[in-house]
């Protein structure tokens, strides 16, 4: 493994702090960073991903929301980045939450092609709810159930698509071919009640910089049920919005919009806490990952890993 080329990953629950260690780590090593968040890939999701845009990173806003992208897509487009990045001696940089793009990049999966059918049978699982949805892959796939999220649509259809059309459960298909680069994982440990405060304490800024009205837009331009709007704080706004619709108003009377946004907001807590255990666990399977609490240990791993 130690002529093939190195890559940096840094990984960890949402709200860890992952951004701001890849910020010193690039400016320390020379690195440049790929973003590995499935959400920041679209424009106009700003304030509820936590986009930052301070600095230079790759692989954030290239798709309008209701632009198809797959998990193949994001591989080779993180992929020639990497190869470019290395072409000029600069440290690639992974960054991200995505657990299943960060093992598609790192562990070089082979991604099963779709087929003509797919636009069908896609639009037909389209109709189904989260929950039909997730029942449906548990029937067909319970080794994919058990590792993708049961809010993620987005990727509950992918996996029922490849069962559907090739007959061979979604899990089985996902082989590992020779990783293209030698990589360090660094993942940040963190305390999970300090975390939850962190991410309550995010949730309130976002709303202070103006979530509401970030998602108002979207939907003026966009359908609600685009998957991409199946998103923590996304999905709740939009929810908030269309219960005090004029018509609705009009029906029920006045409605106690602060106590309605106020509820909004704590199930985006709730459910961004519950988000944070499902990322942990899919990391936790990763035996590549080392573990650290600051950002000097994080630093002594790379300078190793480099040298």
């Amino acid at each position: 493994m130690s002529n093939i080329n190195k890559v940096l990953a840094i990984v960890g629950p949402t709200g860890s702090g992952k951004t701001e260690w890849a910020k010193i780590i690039a400016k320390k090593f020379n690195g440049k960073i790929i973003s590995v968040d499935s959400r920041q890939i679209y424009r106009g999701m700003d304030i509820g991903t936590a986009k930052d845009k301070t600095f230079p990173q790759d692989l954030i806003d290239i798709l309008n929301p209701d632009e198809p992208y797959s998990v193949a897509d994001y591989q080779k487009a993180a992929n020639d980045l990497i190869n470019q990045y290395l072409s000029l001696k600069n440290l690639p940089v992974l960054v991200g939450g995505t657990g299943l793009y960060m093992e598609a990049v790192l562990y070089g999966f082979l991604l099963p092609e779709l087929k003509d059918q797919s636009l069908k049978v896609r639009a037909a699982l389209g109709k189904l709810t989260d929950t039909e949805l997730f029942k449906k892959l548990q029937e067909l796939d319970f080794e994919a159930s058990k590792k993708i999220d049961p809010r993620n649509k987005r990727r509950v259809i992918r996996a029922l698509e490849v069962t559907m059309l090739s007959g061979k459960p979604f899990s089985a298909q996902q082989k590992k071919r020779q990783p293209l680069f030698n990589s360090l994982i660094i993942g940040i440990k963190t305390d999970r009640a300090t975390l939850y405060s962190k991410i309550d304490a995010r949730v309130e800024q976002m709303i202070k910089d103006g979530l509401v009205e970030e998602v108002r837009q979207l939907t003026k331009k966009y359908r609600q049920d685009l998957l991409a709007f199946n998103t923590i704080g996304y999905r709740e706004i939009i929810d908030y919005i269309s219960a005090n619709e004029i018509p609705r108003q009009a029906q029920l009377g006045h409605l106690n919009e602060k106590q309605t946004l106020k509820e909004a907001i704590e199930k985006i807590k709730t459910n961004t806490h519950s988000y944070v255990r499902r990322q942990e666990t899919w990391f936790s399977h990763d035996k590549n990952i080392k573990w650290v609490a600051d950002i000097e240990a994080a630093e002594k791993l790379v300078e190793k890993f480099l040298k």
